[in-house]
């Protein structure tokens, strides 16, 4: 993907990776709306911003992922919603590079974790945000490292940094 195409995503994807990590530390749920929108970001806009090989593929990558999201599910080791919202968020890391992808992922998973717990710590911010289900509940709100990391790679791609 070229930095023009990325920069031409971002005010687009941005607005539902915010809404997407909001969303799973206040609900603990990623909504199928958002999914679909981001889809249809892909299925739309992309349809212009990439070579129609390449976004072909983007669709193909994005329903392989969501196969092996929906066996991950299935094994309880990831909730719906992140299965189906990194589906959607599949294509736009189409070309690049493994080692990049699994850094990023890994970078962000991190990050995500400690400032979750951080925040859930904090009392000030636990009672500024006191009905956020995260907060209580034993499992990670995953929406919040994956949307991170789908954000931070369009960033960079769009500054040229990256494949």
């Amino acid at each position: 993907m070229s930095a023009t195409a990325a920069l031409i995503f971002l005010p687009f994807v941005l607005p539902i990776c915010l809404w997407v990590a909001w969303s799973d530390m206040k609900f603990m749920r990623i909504p199928n709306l958002a999914n679909y929108a981001l889809a249809l970001v892909w299925l739309v806009l992309g349809l212009f911003l990439v070579p129609l090989a390449d976004w072909a593929w983007g669709i193909a990558l994005g329903l392989a992922v969501l196969v092996v999201g929906f066996l991950a599910n299935l094994t309880r080791l990831v909730g719906a919603g992140d299965a189906k919202f990194a589906a959607a968020m599949a294509p736009f890391f189409l070309g690049t590079p493994w080692n990049v992808v699994y850094i990023l992922f890994a970078s962000c998973l991190l990050g995500a974790f400690a400032a979750h717990r951080t925040m859930r710590a904090m009392g000030a911010f636990r009672s500024a945000t006191p009905d956020w289900a995260s907060w209580t509940d034993a499992k990670f709100p995953m929406g919040l490292a994956l949307a991170g990391a789908l954000a931070l790679s369009l960033i960079g791609r769009a500054a040229g940094i990256g494949a």
